[in-house]
C-alpha cells in the first residue's frame, strides 16, 4: 500500500516537510506548549503511569473496535474510552472502559458535546 505524501510543518515558517502536523525539530516544542498552555493541569494525577498499563493492557484484551465489531467491521483498536469519563466521577475500571478507532472515539465524544 503507497504511503502518504509528504506535507509542510505546521509550525510558522518552517520549510520541512513531515508525515504528521510537525517535523521531529519542532514535535517536541509544540507538544510541551500544548502540555504547559491547554492541558489540563490536573491531567497527568488522572492520567498516569498506571493509566497508561490499563490501557495497554485493555487494548491487548480487545484488539478491534468494540463499535465497529456491532455494525460487522472488523478495525484495530487505537483508543481506550472511558464509558463515564473520570472528570465526571468515572474510574479506569475495566466494566468503565471500551476500545474504539479513532473514528467512532471522535464521533462519541462530538455527540457528548466534549470536542
Amino acid at each position: 500500500m503507497p504511503k502518504k505524501p509528504l506535507r509542510p510543518c505546521s509550525h510558522p515558517g518552517c520549510p520541512n516537510l513531515c508525515d504528521g502536523q510537525f517535523c521531529e525539530q519542532h514535535r517536541t516544542e509544540e507538544r510541551r506548549k500544548y502540555d504547559k498552555y491547554e492541558r489540563s493541569p490536573d491531567v497527568n494525577r488522572k492520567y498516569g503511569r498506571a493509566w497508561k498499563r490499563i490501557r495497554d493492557r485493555y487494548a491487548a484484551e480487545h484488539p478491534l473496535c468494540e463499535q465497529c465489531l456491532k455494525e460487522g467491521r472488523l478495525t484495530p483498536v487505537q483508543e481506550v474510552h472511558h464509558i463515564l469519563p473520570v472528570s465526571k466521577g468515572g474510574t479506569h475500571a475495566r466494566d468503565n472502559l471500551m476500545s474504539l478507532c479513532q473514528s467512532c472515539h471522535t464521533k462519541i465524544h462530538h455527540d457528548l458535546g466534549d470536542r
